[in-house]
């Protein structure tokens, strides 16, 4: 039995969507590098959360200066008999190190075709995206989401909690629905 990408990440999400406290940690997805789990994240992770874990490159700088090797011959009127020799060198350095990330994410932000239509729909709104709205969290998607979190401070094509909320998406937040208050402020 063959089965789809999209479908298995599908089960393996509603799978983890009955996950309670106690529950084996669920992987959503694995894909270039960045892990999307259900209760597993930083140290301070709910268990009723989902968090992504990606990897921010390193900076490298490239420094390219001319070196003079012998300098210029000069004659006794000061006119250049042979002109300087450089040679050119070149080094890089680590500016910043490579660091891990984990950040929350809607859990449904990989899997859902129609809550990925509503992030395509809220980045063509914005400008950011202008692939077809199909559902497909594909590779123009991921680079819109990047597009639209890098001025937050996010170099990532997985949705956070957090940009998705500045989209305007409608994510439950289970610590806030747990306020008493809560209902309240939805009505």
């Amino acid at each position: 039995m063959k089965v789809s990408l999209p479908l298995l990440a599908g089960l393996m999400g509603l799978a983890a969507c009955g996950a309670g406290p106690g529950a084996e940690v669920a992987r959503l997805m694995e894909r270039d590098g960045t892990i999307i789990s259900r209760g597993e994240g930083p140290e301070d992770a709910r268990p009723d959360a989902c968090y992504a874990r990606d990897q921010t490159p390193a900076v490298i700088e490239t420094v390219t200066e001319q070196v003079m090797v012998q300098p210029p011959q000069l004659a006794s009127d000061g006119a250049v008999r042979e002109p300087a020799i450089f040679r050119t060198e070149t080094r890089q350095r680590i500016v910043q190190e490579r660091q891990e990330v984990w950040f929350e994410t809607p859990c449904q932000s990989e899997t859902d075709p129609a809550f990925i239509a509503s992030v395509q729909r809220a980045l063509a709104a914005r400008g950011i995206y202008q692939g077809p709205v199909n559902g497909v969290m594909d590779r123009p998607t991921r680079r819109a989401i990047r597009q639209f979190q890098d001025p937050q401070g996010l170099d990532s094509g997985v949705l956070s909690l957090a940009a998705a909320r500045l989209l305007g998406l409608a994510v439950w937040d289970p610590v806030a629905a747990a306020r008493p208050d809560y209902a309240a402020s939805e009505e």
